[in-house]
């Protein structure tokens, strides 16, 4: 039987390293994206000619609208795994920030995860074990200036985490968070060389992370080997916030 996981996000450079990480793990993929489709086409491209006996299948959904969760559900069939890594920050002082972006933020970071997981449950509870993995973010844990409304949307997937790891427990289904800290994604092109060495000395590893460090504690979580977790936020930020 093949085991498929969905994940959100597939064209971003942390999904990217998630969809190559879990595909060498022999798990089948819904790559998920919206505007990016020339990578997903690469990406599919290339998985298929590496990986002739799994299935990969790209699907769209925008997950910045009201039926984000139904349009990406509707594509849906056999699912073991659900990884949400899709997101993007907004740079800004609270006061500066439009009711827009926060609406945006919301929908992209919260409502369609959540609502995406809700109607995919049944399938989840299919199998013996499930997981659902959310890519959250150091700020969700300790806030940041200038990042207010990012900030508070990934405080909300961390809740969401620990609240349905309770409820869905007795399905089988694990639930769990990995909470980046700064990594080397376009997500952080906006840094100059000084911002970024400044950033690295805060850092005790003195250095930002990579994508495959995400996909690398994601591909553990699937496993099968960190079954008796959940509920947890795991930090991958080299300590810069312990």
């Amino acid at each position: 039987m093949k085991k498929f996981a969905l994940v959100c996000g597939a064209s971003g450079a942390i999904g990217q390293a998630i969809c190559r990480q879990l595909a060498q793990d022999g798990w089948s993929l819904y790559l998920h994206y919206y505007a990016r489709k020339a990578v997903i086409d690469e990406m599919f491209a290339s998985l298929n000619e590496t990986y002739p006996n799994q299935e990969f299948i790209p699907v769209q959904a925008d997950f910045s609208s009201d039926d984000g969760a139904e349009q990406i559900t509707a594509q849906i069939y056999s699912l073991q795994a659900i990884v949400f890594s899709s997101g993007h920050a907004f740079y800004g002082l609270l006061e500066n920030t439009p009711a827009q972006e926060m609406s945006r933020l919301w929908h992209v970071h919260v409502q369609n995860p959540m609502r995406t997981t809700a109607l995919l449950a049944r399938k989840l509870r299919a199998n013996k074990v499930s997981y659902v993995l959310v890519i959250g973010s150091i700020w969700g844990e300790v806030g940041a200036a200038g990042e207010v409304a990012y900030s508070a949307v990934k405080g909300a997937q961390h809740s969401f985490v620990k609240a349905f790891s309770q409820e869905a427990a007795y399905n089988g289904i694990r639930v769990n968070a990995i909470a980046p800290g700064i990594i080397n994604t376009s997500m952080n092109a906006n840094l100059d060389v000084e911002e970024r060495e400044n950033i690295a000395s805060q850092i005790p590893l003195q250095a930002f992370g990579e994508a495959r460090d995400i996909a690398s504690m994601t591909a553990f979580y699937l496993s099968g080997q960190a079954d008796y977790v959940t509920g947890q936020i795991i930090r991958v930020n080299g300590g810069w916030y312990i």
